[in-house]
């Protein structure tokens, strides 16, 4: 689409790009590839043996091998990207985020190679990478700066502070401090760790806001002098330091009107043009509830959360950074924001064990209702983008971040955004590592979050969003679903999963035999008065989030029936097969789809799914 461009100028060297190989992997290498194949540019893959099979590999026009798969010895070895890109004849790369990103020496290895660099210049990333030295240089721009304290002579009326890294970013390197007495040894403990994670022990103190905002404004400059800011996001609701939720425009920003936004844009174009940046750039803010805000860092590269940006302005931003980079003109003002964009991060984690990175093979992953992927979506109705990494079959590692996907909600109002990211997140077709799609799902259909009213304490004031969002009598339908419709499977001839169950009447052998004879043997009490386990019962049990739940059910001439559950509700059997399921629970009928795929099955009622993984019927 138009991005607001003029061509270069006649006395400008412009630049003409053929072929960009991604230094990077998962979604922001499939992101950029979706502009560069929209635009007629050919494209390079670079990948690690533990992404050989990704979906950003078989998507490139060419691929070169890093070998190994540890990051060190393959997306962090900035020589053997650059002679990636010359045997693949690229004339430029693009750093994606994370990684080489913002390294000031790749950056100008790549320039000194003779291929275009798709970012900002190195001496701006060199500015940037040190929190020290930024704020000194935003402090000459007159962007309002959160006072660096000295360790010595902080007091308890200093307390809560923040010790941060000078450089790199992310949690690495940052500690709060609430206890005088404790804040010698916590300075030291983040100087090892920022020697550690990034190669410089520096760290430093400022005042910590304990409830703050997360601001950033989006900003590009180019090489002829001109600095766009295009539009606001806010990313409070955090773990650990790192974002979560992220949408545009800001609540905050929008509360306080017209005003905050206009000095928020003024202050991120004055830190861009400090610098003479050229590029994507993201200049973040801490705020607080008066709408005051501090530099924070300035981010020399294209955000995760970029989407949101997109969806709101119209503008495709990896395009933009094509068109900056070789010699484009940004004309007039940039257009203005429309609409509300909500970005969620979809996890393999468990945010109730500490937010623990998981790892696994994934057998399913389906998300209904996309409307766009990785390409710009407007907000004029609700709908939804998902920008991926990951796709059914693929295994997500120990060697990278656990990040799946992106999931983006538009709409013209915020909730409309909201309703449609929860709906679709909750009607996903997962069969894999633990995610954080329960958590994402509660967050967006929480009253305070669906007010505007967050900060970066979110996740302490609310913890019943770690909570399941079906709790195990909601859930226990969907395992009636499930084991009805195994038992179809195998009643039609059909494997269903670990332990295939057997139709009524048919002969039974070996492990089946043993246990239909000791059944009938042993007839067992139920809570509630004495049934007989009769033969041609059969039992089920499936796990979900850790809770077992079983099924009992018995195959008849008039069709299928459920053993009842003391207490639950009254569950009627109307149609089955192996793929569908129709129930009346309490006399309200249902229709449940059913997938298997090994010993996992995932079952989908209208909008809600529920992934369960299935438990031999038999132990030795």
């Amino acid at each position: 689409m138009t991005t607001n461009l003029t061509p270069a100028p006649a006395q400008s060297t412009e630049t003409r790009i053929t072929r960009v190989l991604v230094a990077n992997r998962g979604e922001i290498a499939r992101r950029v590839f979706a502009t560069c194949r929209a635009r007629g540019i050919g494209t390079v893959a670079v990948f690690s043996d533990a992404d050989a099979d990704a979906p950003f590999v078989g998507e490139a026009d060419f691929a070169v091998r890093l070998p190994g798969t540890a990051p060190a010895d393959t997306y962090l070895r900035g020589e053997l990207i650059i002679e990636a890109a010359k045997r693949a004849g690229a004339d430029a790369i693009h750093p994606g985020y994370g990684f080489l990103s913002e390294n000031a020496g790749f950056a100008r290895q790549v320039i000194e190679a003779g291929i275009t660099w798709i970012g900002p210049d190195p001496e701006s990333i060199d500015q940037m990478g040190s929190k020290i030295e930024s704020k000194r240089l935003m402090l000459a721009a007159d962007v309002p700066v959160l006072g660096e304290l000295a360790v010595d002579q902080i007091t308890e009326a200093d307390l809560p502070v923040l010790v941060k890294a000078s450089s790199g970013g992310g949690r690495r390197g940052m500690r709060i401090v609430t206890d005088l007495d404790a804040l010698a040894e916590t300075v030291e403990s983040a100087s090892r760790e920022a020697a550690s994670a990034f190669g410089d022990p520096t760290v430093f103190c400022e005042r910590y806001i304990a409830a703050g905002h997360h601001i950033e404004v989006q900003v590009f400059g180019d090489r002829h002098g001109n600095v766009w800011a295009v539009g606001e996001r806010e990313c409070s609701i955090q773990r650990r330091h790192q974002k979560v939720v992220e949408e545009a425009p800001s609540p905050l920003v929008e509360k306080h009107g017209a005003a905050m936004r206009e000095r928020l844009y003024d202050a991120a174009r004055a830190a861009a043009s400090q610098i003479g940046y050229v590029g994507a750039g993201t200049v973040e803010f801490l705020a607080d509830e008066n709408g005051d805000f501090f530099f924070l860092e300035m981010n020399t590269r294209l955000q995760v959360e970029h989407p949101v940006t997109e969806c709101t302005t119209g503008l495709d931003l990896v395009g933009l950074q094509l068109d900056v980079a070789t010699g484009g003109v940004l004309a007039g003002e940039p257009p203005a924001a429309t609409g509300y964009a909500i970005e969620v991060r979809l996890y393999a984690e468990d945010p109730a064990e500490d937010w623990q990175p998981q790892s696994g093979r994934v057998e399913l992953f389906e998300l209904p209702g996309v409307a766009s992927q990785f390409s710009v979506l407007g907000t004029g109705a609700p709908a939804v983008r998902l920008d991926a990494g990951i796709e059914t079959g693929e295994t997500i590692t120990t060697f990278y971040d656990p990040m799946i996907a992106k999931v983006i909600g538009v709409g013209p109002t915020r909730h409309a955004a909201a309703s449609a990211l929860a709906s679709s997140l909750e009607a996903m077709r997962w069969q894999g590592p633990r995610t954080n799609a329960d958590l994402l799902v509660n967050v967006l259909r929480e009253p305070t979050f669906l007010a505007g009213i967050t900060s970066t304490k979110y996740f302490d004031e609310h913890p019943e969003v770690f909570a399941p969002t079906l709790d195990s009598n909601s859930v226990r339908p969907y395992a009636i679903a499930a084991a009805i419709a195994t038992g179809a499977a195998v009643a039609s001839g059909a494997p269903a999963g670990p332990s295939d169950d057997l139709a009524a009447g048919d002969p039974v052998s070996g492990e089946d035999a043993l246990a239909l004879a000791i059944a009938e043997a042993n007839p067992r009490p139920k809570i509630g008065g004495w049934r007989l386990f009769h033969a041609d019962w059969r039992s089920r049990s499936y796990v979900v989030a850790s809770d077992e739940l079983t099924v009992e059910y018995r195959q008849r001439r008039d069709g299928w029936q459920v053993a009842p559950d003391e207490g639950g509700a009254q569950v009627e059997v109307i149609a089955a097969s192996a793929d569908q399921v129709r129930l009346a629970i309490d006399g309200v009928e249902r229709r449940f789809a059913v997938q298997r795929t090994g010993s996992g099955v995932c079952v989908t009622l209208a909008s809600a799914s529920v992934t369960f993984e299935e438990q031999p019927r038999y132990t030795d």
